[in-house]
């Protein structure tokens, strides 16, 4: 793979414009290599008059050397060199280091468009290095915080270990960032230094970049020996140089207690008086250590980025300086590489330091000094797609198609659909079965969503908050979608059999029982504590479904809100859910009796399922607008309850075709369609912005064609208004009525897998103009930090 696409594909998807544009210099370079072809083309009808001019003026444009000088750090050899190319320099600009480079040989012919690369080169190593400098200014704030919750909690830990310990005990401190500039020497003399040099990336780049993520691996067991002495040497000095910390650490600190269990929402809501004394016991040291334990993965995690990040840019500066030394036939790579060294980007080894430090306090309190195991928490290793799964994919997708196939043909050649049963089939065992239609339709739209996001470089794992090594692909959701498809065609098809065999004609019990034990081992599948059928997933879903139907007590997330827009769009599935309960629950299934339609409280809860998505969105919303105070959530409240008014005249009216329920049906449901439309295109997906770039789109699109956002915008408007059929009564002579409120409902959850794609690509977008790659880890104490400020 060439080098532009590896490079590509390791950015970090919410830097990509922090990134070094590599494409657009390689371009640069193009044009300089067509020029030079054109230019050393012999041409007959060139003159020798003209050839000894252009020497000439080639040769002339050697005395320029001599009236540049570099400014800050000169390259003496290089001067002494007149065939050096460029002359490099720094200086300060607004409090920052700026680099400059000085093409010495503009006045050759072409050397105009080497001049815009070089303009164009410094422009993107300043970028560069501002960013990193900027990142790893944060870190070292990020480690500096760290440090004080280590000390509360070493403190901490001592006190529920020891709690007649005086306060005069002195426990171990653990500094990560405190003292990175008073000890910068001792730790650069001692410690191994493992950043990247130019020299490692020009005898081995391809395998460098190759062991991108495993960098840091490459040097530990070598270096493990040397590591231990460091540390050792490193403890006496802190014990010998260091005040080590006190238990008085724990008279400043309080336990944070935010806003996300239901019994700390509940407190909150009736002002009950928080913790004001720290209560010492082993299970909050267990949550004060768990909590931590995060913090430091997220931390190291960003740790790793950076450094990757350091070594991606210096490898694509040295990639493209010799792309231009070949290109042109001159020696500036060296020189300029020079400079790139000289920069914050090559010659900062800040974020190593710190990673050896937070891998030595990590190992050392959170995984027992076990250092295999803390190292494979800090680096978990990436998931591998595994053939089988692939193969059971491939497998399963033929099962449904030949079943498909299978009982297309028998309804074909036993002609059912002219039998007398088929109302009463259609009635009863057609919503049953559609249940596993719309969810296997859901999950192949998600499918779809995560192949998509795959392709575009959308970080939905960032965005949903999933661990790299639990999120399913779309190899493992499309093998899950396809079996349960298969088990409910198999499970059709031998309804229908045992039914036309004679027989079998009495097993029609458990002919009829076949939906509900489908459905029963779909649930049990989904609640199995095994790890089996990706559990780390299965509890993911759960969590977020629990947090769902408990709101607004738990701390709204993204995931959270996502997974019951997804419910609002399977109103249909949810009726048939009911009407499993009402069918097994008070109708004779044995002679396939139901009297759902008549009863009260079917009717009643044929208002109350469909609208339950929609109310805990409202909550939701509510909860969002106590916390954020965004004036937005109080809109987007309103358009979920205008929903739920709408659905339920709907629901109303098709029990009880009156004038007045129509009415009301048409006024609600088009101003909610209307609203929601709006919401969807302007709010969820950013389009329809007038003085943007891409006119009525936005700045920023990940997909090239404009036209499927137009048709995307389009469809959606169309498919928002299928909610037509309910009003209108559309009947087609060849299809059933429960066939054709499937077809609708069908189309809905079609319109949420699209709307599922541009909401989440608005939301990437969003990370990218933040350069938000991080997500915030709640702390374990609160620090006073006015008396902080005091002392």
């Amino acid at each position: 793979m060439k080098f532009g696409k590896e490079f590509a594909s390791q950015m970090v998807p919410e830097w990509k414009e922090a990134y070094m544009d590599y494409a657009y210099l390689k371009s640069l370079l193009k044009q300089i290599q067509n020029l030079k072809q054109n230019t050393n083309k012999p041409s007959t009808t060139q003159p020798e008059v003209l050839k000894r001019k252009l020497t000439l003026y080639r040769a002339f444009s050697g005395l320029i050397q001599r009236h540049y000088q570099p400014l800050n750090y000169p390259l003496e050899q290089d001067i002494e060199n007149n065939n050096q190319p460029i002359l490099v320099n720094s200086f300060k600009q607004d409090g920052s280091e700026n680099f400059e480079t000085m093409f010495l040989m503009s006045a050759e012919e072409g050397g105009e468009c080497e001049l815009m690369y070089f303009r164009r080169l410094d422009e993107e190593l300043n970028k560069v290095d501002k960013f990193y400098k900027s990142k790893v200014d944060e870190v070292m704030e990020e480690a500096v915080m760290l440090n004080k919750q280590m000390d509360a909690l070493i403190a901490f830990r001592v006190k529920v270990e020891n709690p007649t310990s005086s306060f005069d005990k002195s426990v171990e401190m653990t500094h990560l960032a405190s003292d990175v500039a008073v000890s910068a020497a001792a730790l650069s003399a001692s410690t191994p230094r493992r950043v990247c040099t130019m020299k490692e990336i020009k005898e081995d780049s391809s395998t460098h970049y190759r062991q991108l993520d495993d960098s840091g691996d490459e040097n530990s067991d070598s270096n493990q020996t040397t590591n231990q002495r460091v540390e050792r040497h490193e403890t006496k000095k802190n014990v010998s140089g260091i005040k080590p910390a006190s238990l008085e650490v724990l008279n400043r600190v309080q336990l944070n207690n935010s806003n996300e269990t239901p019994r700390s929402t509940i407190k909150g809501l009736i002002n009950y008086p928080g913790q004001k004394e720290l209560k010492f016991t082993t299970e909050n040291l267990s949550k004060v250590k768990e909590k931590l334990k995060h913090a430091f993965i997220e931390f190291y995690y960003k740790l790793r980025l950076l450094k990757n990040y350091s070594f991606l840019n210096t490898l694509a500066f040295s990639k493209i300086m010799k792309k231009y030394d070949k290109i042109t036939s001159r020696d500036a790579a060296k020189a300029y590489m020079k400079m790139v060294d000289n920069s914050y980007l090559g010659s900062s080894d800040e974020v190593t330091k710190l990673m050896e430090r937070v891998e030595s306090v990590f190992v050392k309190h959170f995984s027992n000094s076990n250092r295999n195991k803390g190292m494979s928490i800090l680096r978990p290793k990436a998931k591998r797609e595994r053939h089988r799964i692939t193969f059971s994919m491939g497998f399963f997708t033929g099962c449904t198609a030949s079943l498909t196939l299978a009982l297309a043909m028998i309804i074909h050649t036993r002609k059912i659909m002219d039998h007398s049963g088929t109302t009463q089939y259609m009635d009863i065992m057609f919503p049953l079965y559609s249940l596993f239609g719309f969810v296997v339709l859901h999950m192949l739209m998600y499918a779809a969503n995560l192949y998509f996001w795959r392709r575009y470089r959308v970080n939905q794992q960032f965005i949903f908050g999933l661990k790299q090594d639990t999120d399913l692909s779309y190899h493992q959701v499309l093998f899950l979608s396809f079996s349960l498809a298969a088990l409910a065609l198999a499970s059709v098809l031998a309804n229908l059999d045992m039914e036309m065999d004679p027989e079998t004609k009495d097993y029609e019990a458990l002919t009829e029982l076949l939906p509900l034990i489908l459905v029963l081992v779909v649930i049990a599948s989904l609640l199995c504590p095994l790890n089996i059928l990706y559990r780390s997933s299965r509890m993911f879903f759960l969590t977020c479904l629990i947090h769902c139907i408990c709101a607004p007590l738990y701390k709204v997330t993204l995931p959270d809100f996502f997974l019951a827009d997804q419910f609002t769009s399977q109103g249909q599935a949810l009726r048939s859910f009911v009407f499993y309960i009402c069918y097994y629950g008070w109708g004779n299934f044995k002679r396939r009796q139901s009297t759902c339609q008549s009863s009260r409280i079917f009717i009643t809860f044929s208002f109350i399922v469909p609208v339950i998505p929609y109310w805990f969105r409202f909550l939701q919303c509510l909860r969002r607008l106590f916390e954020e105070k965004d004036k937005m959530q109080a809109y987007n409240a309103l358009k979920y309850f205008l929903t739920i008014v709408a659905v339920c005249l709907r629901t109303a009216y098709s029990f009880d075709n009156g004038m007045s329920w129509e009415v009301l049906a048409w006024v609600f449901s088009i101003s909610t369609a209307i609203f929601s439309t709006y919401w969807d295109l302007v709010i969820d997906w950013g389009l329809l912005q007038r003085h943007s770039k891409n006119r009525w789109l936005r700045d920023k699109l990940i997909i090239s064609h404009k036209s499927v956002y137009f048709a995307a915008m389009v469809l959606n408007v169309l498919l928002r208004f299928a909610w037509l059929q309910t009003v209108l009564n559309f009947n087609v002579s060849f299809l059933h009525k429960q066939a054709m409120i499937s077809i609708v409902a069908s189309l809905e959850i079609i319109r949420r897998g699209i709307w599922n794609f541009f909401r989440v690509e608005n939301e990437h977008l969003n990370n990218v103009g933040k350069y938000r790659a991080f997500k915030s880890v709640p702390l374990p104490f609160n620090y006073d930090e006015d008396e902080d400020k005091d002392e």
